[in-house]
């Protein structure tokens, strides 16, 4: 196991982060040793019809953000960083891609940086998510880290050494949208057969659908396998092959030291053990040794990845 250096501690500096979700929005102030001094949270405006949905989100962010400041003790530095649900395009700064639809199209980092007089970070949930994790969670100590959001879509990071990799177009990371069968469900990318449509519990739930003309949820389909229901398990067993094709292959091209697993899919018990045995048979490698972990973090991620992304 490769082992993060530590931070360099001689110019001690607190860290802000901003998790911006679809109802809540949270901030955490953390001290130069990680620890977290407060936590505060509101909820995030919603008007999707209406026209004022995003100068409501974005001034309610930038009062969360100046409201945490005030607590740090006067003189001493404090980066910002604001995890979003969606991502910034690399060419024209806006947001692309956001469950939150009220910020799409629009530049949220520029304005921010604009009403705050001073230079934030910003990146997608699931890159902060992946960030917390190893740096203070499951995947704390390993080098190279893979995360995944398994929820009602799937997302995912790439942390190296504690600092996550972007990619020339900012996408890095973005597995859910691979396509892994051109024959597959079409994904409101465009795109045929994306991971997110086999392995999300949106996928699955659409797969039980399409199969017996019932309407089920991931969780009401796991607890019908795990009691020898056929349909159930049909479905569940395709989820836990599709599961392990997937992850294999991201094995095979990143050969992370670790992946770690989160949103509520992740909970799902079966994917560290049935799951497991999958990746490994589909995975390049007659041994495949990479652990697959379970997040610890749970609904702190997203805020404490973004207070570690800040400038």
């Amino acid at each position: 196991m490769n082992a993060i250096r530590p931070t360099n501690t001689a110019n001690p500096t607190y860290r802000l982060g901003i998790d911006l979700g679809g109802t809540k929005i949270e901030a955490v102030l953390l001290d130069p040793e990680g620890h977290s001094l407060l936590r505060e949270r509101m909820s995030t405006p919603r008007d999707p019809d209406g026209p004022d949905e995003y100068k409501k989100i974005r001034q309610s962010v930038h009062t969360l953000i100046q409201s945490t400041l005030e607590k740090v003790p006067q003189g001493q530095a404090c980066t910002i960083g604001v995890g979003i649900p969606g991502t910034i395009n690399a060419r024209s700064g806006l947001v692309q891609n956001a469950n939150t639809t009220g910020l799409i199209g629009h530049p949220f980092q520029e304005d921010l940086e604009r009403l705050l007089g001073r230079p934030i970070a910003m990146e997608n949930d699931a890159n902060c998510f992946t960030l917390a994790e190893a740096r203070q969670g499951a995947a704390k100590g390993f080098h190279l880290v893979f995360g995944i959001i398994l929820g009602t879509g799937c997302g995912g990071g790439i942390s190296i050494g504690g600092r996550i990799h972007t990619g020339q177009h900012r996408i890095g990371g973005e597995w859910g949208h691979f396509s892994v069968d051109p024959a597959g469900t079409r994904c409101y990318c465009g795109n045929q057969g994306c991971v997110e449509t086999k392995i999300s519990g949106d996928g699955v739930a659409r797969s039980f659908f399409e199969h017996t003309g019932r309407r089920l949820t991931l969780e009401q389909i796991t607890e019908g396998y795990r009691q020898g229901n056929t349909a159930c398990s049909t479905v569940f067993e395709q989820f836990l092959d599709d599961f392990g094709r997937c992850l294999g292959g991201l094995i095979s091209i990143l050969d992370p030291d670790a992946v770690v697993l989160g949103g509520g899919v992740s909970n799902i018990d079966e994917l560290y053990t049935l799951g497991l045995q999958q990746v490994r048979r589909y995975a390049f490698h007659e041994h495949v040794q990479t652990p697959i972990l379970k997040h610890q973090l749970g609904d702190s991620a997203g805020v404490i990845g973004a207070a570690w992304i800040g400038k």
